[in-house]
């Protein structure tokens, strides 16, 4: 999926966009990690029967990308 078909494809409302924003920072994400937790929330959706990517849908992609910075010792 390219930029172009992201931007169709994984619109984000306000509130969602915002909780997106947040997290990136706090969980050092990069630019690919980001994109990814875009596409990932987009299949969560479509499995969902969802047309939008809801607030809650994309938090749990951000879930696991979280659950790849911890250290398991």
């Amino acid at each position: 999926m390219g930029s172009r078909e992201l931007k169709n494809y994984c619109a984000l409302d306000e509130s969602t966009m915002e909780l997106l924003r947040f997290a990136v920072p706090h969980l050092n994400l990069s630019a690919c990690a980001y994109v990814r937790s875009l596409k990932v929330a987009r299949t969560i959706s479509g499995l969902a029967s969802a047309e939008r990517i809801a607030r809650e849908l994309i938090s749990e992609p951000i879930q696991y990308r979280s659950l790849d910075r911890q250290s398991w010792t």
